[in-house]
């Protein structure tokens, strides 16, 4: 994605404090190692000429929202691929999951975990639901299921689960807390678009299971979404929540949103759709270069997938030990960013400690330790089509500089 108008951080210029031999840093005098800014979440573009035929048809159709033909192709190709009953597409993921919520009527309290996007939050407090932070597992930065035990209270009415870097939650044990203590059990799968637990795709578990597909995810509909669900009456609720809460032509039956996808994005998805594959393996190829670059860099521990499932690959995190590496991660994030590798602290600093909750919930950091723990160590990296090999060997060829240049920097980012 491109820069969103925030203004990128700038350093002043100062005279190279590189040791002898190795790559002058930006940071430290040098001249930036890419010329153009390489974002963590560019784009990925399938086939431009597909495209503009789907584009061209749909002009001809003159239906260009309100459930048209590309909208319904692109919902029958998903349940397909997903092996779902039901994948309705939305205009963006929150949406989504607002109208899940609404749709399972969720009440009270829910419990979600803070190391995720601010939108899984977000949606529960603009709808009156009371989010009830947990921790994670560190292991694998998913929602802790004994700590879900731990967390649920009279007023609990749901479980919500996000499968962070698309790898699953533990889908079995929250299942059973939410069959056991009577509870709804959602999953916010933004991540996990293509990818499977224990052979059977995501999208296939809890009530429901939410799809983002905005600009930055490895597949993109321009903006957009899918709720994925195998219950029939499930479904037929959320087609009317999403269509204002009409019932036919002229009848609205209950209080409904817009929250439809329209066909333009529609065509964007059967496009990349067909290079659903490619992107994978661009992805995977990517995966692979960073592991061989970045274990012979100490204290940088890239995230994991089991291989033995299907996986997106799409992101590459790594968790910095700053007792290993002798740098610590936001040192790290500026010698990038003046290299203009737009690196990202994912989810930093958690939720809870952001607004409005660091305000409504206070005293929450003794209760989420590996939340804050992980949240001050991630480092995601660039990946996905616009990256190749060659960019990964100068990004780490950056890390291994700042590795042995880590006294002059943490010098350098004590005087700035």
């Amino acid at each position: 994605m491109q820069n969103s108008g925030v203004p990128l951080p700038s350093y002043p210029m100062r005279q190279s404090l590189a040791k002898p031999g190795t790559r002058p840093l930006a940071i430290l005098g040098g001249e930036p190692a890419f010329a153009a800014l390489l974002h963590v979440g560019r784009p990925n573009i399938g086939n431009r000429q597909q495209f503009m035929e789907y584009a061209n048809q749909m002009f001809d159709n003159r239906w260009l929202s309100n459930g048209g033909p590309f909208v319904k192709q692109f919902e029958a190709e998903l349940s397909q691929l997903l092996g779902v009953k039901h994948a309705l597409a939305v205009c963006n993921a929150t949406i989504a999951l607002e109208i899940v919520v609404r749709a399972l009527g969720l009440s009270g309290e829910v419990i979600v975990p803070s190391f995720t996007f601010i939108a899984s939050t977000h949606v529960l407090q603009w709808l009156g639901v009371t989010p009830v932070f947990c921790d994670i597992d560190p292991r694998t930065h998913n929602l802790d299921p004994r700590w879900v035990e731990a967390s649920i209270t009279p007023r609990t009415s749901g479980i919500l689960g996000v499968h962070v870097w698309g790898r699953p939650c533990e889908v079995g044990a929250l299942q059973e807390i939410a069959r056991r203590r009577k509870l709804k059990l959602f999953f916010d799968a933004a991540h996990a678009f293509g990818c499977s637990h224990q052979g059977r795709m995501i999208g296939n578990f809890g009530a429901a299971e939410v799809f983002s597909f905005h600009a930055t995810k490895f597949f993109n509909t321009f903006e957009g979404g899918a709720i994925a669900t195998n219950d029939d009456d499930l479904a037929e609720h959320i087609r009317l929540i999403r269509n204002f809460g009409f019932s036919g032509y002229d009848e609205v039956v209950e209080l409904g949103t817009n929250g439809k996808m329209n066909e333009a994005c529609a065509t964007m998805g059967l496009t990349n759709l067909k290079s659903l594959d490619e992107f994978v393996h661009l992805n995977l190829r990517n995966y692979l270069k960073y592991h061989k670059e970045l274990d012979a860099l100490p204290g940088f521990h890239l995230i994991q997938y089991d291989e033995r499932e299907r996986c997106n690959f799409q992101y590459i995190a790594v968790e910095v030990d700053t007792k290993e590496a002798g740098i610590d991660r936001d040192i790290l994030i500026k010698v990038l960013h003046a290299e203009n590798v737009l690196a990202r602290r994912y989810f930093w600093p958690g939720c809870h400690r952001m607004e409005p909750y660091r305000s409504l919930f206070p005293n929450l950091s003794s209760s989420l330790p590996e939340t804050e723990r992980i949240a001050d160590r991630i480092l995601v990296l660039p990946t996905g089509a616009s990256v190749n090999e060659q960019d990964i060997e100068k990004i780490s060829g950056i890390l291994r500089a700042a590795i042995e240049n880590a006294g002059n920097l943490r010098q350098y980012a004590s005087e700035s």
